[in-house]
């Protein structure tokens, strides 16, 4: 592994812990036939397609749709802002992760679902009716996940098993899909969220900077603390342009993913970090005995604030996975 170049913050305790600069502009009162779904949109494209995704998402009734801008030059906010004064923009004014965008505009709805979606999809009108809505949300699940489809209609890995071999964790991909199976986690973000179980998860860790290695932390510990994220085939999604590339590089980011989900343990039903694994972690961690205690310390203080959550170690959701 790399050499790490920085000292990372404390673990957040909390989804809002970290507040950005930002701008909003925009969002208008939630019409009384809406959809308990709020919609987080997350743009990085220009604004040829702007007009028709949000006409699309407005005709779902949705609750509340959310604009996430990372680049306000991309077209004219004014224009956009005026021509659908339903619509919530918010444009950070600092560089952030796409899941502390998300903390973000959970924060901004109050639907017990939101859905999370990237303009980079094709966004049909008929993305979600209300029948399909009551369906997928009833049972209360903590996360829902739809097939996806690159540009050319090839189906996407997304489902995702957690293994292990020759004492290491890995994850194995697949493309088959069937409704209510287990999945590890959402592709890209890409899924139908229980806002309250997100928020009481914590939310995504923003000092964990690496897209892929942030949606796994999330997604292990809703596992680790009796959460579960699942696949329906009733819900599909294309990509319009080419999709991200799951960047698995170990770098600071993995050690603390690392550290809050692989490395705890449980005892008399609370969870734990020994200290005696200090040192095959610091032989892991490729950095300075300085940073990997500070580290260590610090996954150990979130551990213990959150020992009650735990009802899993990573062996036992492995083992336990087919049931």
């Amino acid at each position: 592994m790399k050499d790490v170049e920085s000292v990372m913050n404390s673990i957040p305790l909390t989804f809002d812990e970290h507040q950005i600069k930002r701008t909003v502009i925009g969002g208008s009162s939630v019409s009384p036939d809406s959809l308990n779904i709020s919609v987080i949109l997350l743009n990085t494209s220009g604004s040829h397609l702007k007009t028709h995704v949000f006409e699309n998402l407005l005709e779902c009734k949705f609750q509340t749709i959310i604009s996430i801008e990372h680049d306000a030059s991309n077209f004219s906010l004014d224009d956009m802002s005026k021509k659908f004064p339903t619509v919530k923009f918010i444009i950070p004014l600092e560089k952030t992760t796409d899941g502390e965008l998300i903390n973000l505009a959970m924060s901004e709805v109050h639907s017990d679902y939101v859905m999370v979606l990237r303009d980079s999809l094709n966004i049909p009108v008929s993305t979600i009716l209300p029948h399909l809505a009551e369906n997928l949300t009833q049972n209360g699940t903590y996360c829902i996940v739809p097939r996806l489809f690159d540009s050319n209609k090839n189906e996407l890995p997304c489902s995702f098993v957690p293994s292990y071999s020759r004492g290491h964790f890995y994850v194995e991909s697949s493309t088959a899909i069937s409704d209510g199976a287990k999945t590890l986690y959402p592709f890209d973000y890409i899924g139908l969220y229980n806002r309250q179980k997100f928020i009481q998860l914590g939310g995504f860790d923003w000092t964990i900077t690496s897209s892929y290695w942030q949606i796994l932390d999330l997604a292990m510990r809703s596992w680790l603390w009796g959460e579960k994220t699942r696949l329906t085939s009733k819900l599909q999604f294309n990509y319009i342009e080419e999709p991200p590339v799951e960047d698995r590089t170990f770098t600071l980011s993995y050690l603390r993913y690392y550290l809050k989900n692989e490395l705890p343990r449980i005892k008399q039903e609370q969870g734990y970090i020994s200290p005696a694994s200090f040192f095959p972690f610091f032989f892991r961690s490729s950095c300075g005995i300085l940073e990997a205690h500070r580290q260590f310390k610090a996954a150990r203080f979130w551990v213990e604030k959150n020992k009650y959550k735990f009802t899993l170690e990573l062996q036992n959701l492995i083992e336990n996975w087919n049931e």
